[in-house]
């Protein structure tokens, strides 16, 4: 499982910097917003939809930081290299996928714990049944939206490299069944989508 988690990772991280590179070569968000302060200071002139320029989030941008510029959570600011996809997200959702590979997702999660209101302790859970494949989904989910948060990647990179990642994971768990000496009929996994196949 580990040699698998290793291997699927580096082929997720290549498979998606060919997308950034030879494919979309998309902005960042953060040069996005560099260049609505541009159009804004009537320094230079891109494509924006004038609808932009009419959206109250500008006017709070400004109030706050007395331009267009997008708060970052990184004062460094973004990565140099091209957003789409997220190279986080894509590695998260091949990992999620061979973890899915090897634990029985419709597992229940026994005797799950949350943090206390203050921080300082753990509390029993109360709420629905928590299940092995909910957990894996939230975890891909939360790697792939914390990049979000921070600014550096729109949300569109987070949801479609989570699926390239789950695609190149699928096809790594093909090619590695046929390598079993052992009769294995496969295992079934439920995608990120809800739908389910067998492998």
């Amino acid at each position: 499982m580990l040699a698998l988690m290793t291997e699927v990772s580096s082929r997720a991280l290549k498979a998606q910097w060919c997308q950034k590179w030879l494919v979309h070569r998309r902005l960042r968000p953060e040069e996005f917003g560099g260049r609505v302060e541009v159009v804004r200071r009537r320094l230079a002139n891109y494509p924006i939809h004038q609808d932009l320029f009419r959206a109250t989030v500008l006017d709070a941008i400004s109030d706050r930081t007395g331009n267009h510029l997008l708060p970052m959570a990184f004062p460094e600011g973004s990565p140099v290299h091209p957003a789409y996809g997220s190279g986080h997200a894509t590695v998260a959702g091949a990992c999620v996928t061979i973890l899915k590979w090897f634990f029985n997702g419709d597992e229940t999660v026994k005797n799950p714990v949350q943090v206390s209101s203050d921080g300082r302790t753990l509390e029993p859970f109360v709420g629905p049944p928590l299940t092995v494949n909910g957990e894996l989904n939230k975890i891909a989910s939360n790697v792939a939206t914390g990049r979000n948060i921070a600014g550096v990647h729109w949300r569109t990179d987070a949801v479609e490299a989570i699926r390239l990642g789950e695609a190149i994971a699928i096809s790594i768990l093909r090619d590695q069944k046929d390598t079993y000496e052992e009769p294995f009929d496969g295992l079934t996994i439920r995608k990120f989508d809800g739908t389910t196949i067998r492998i």
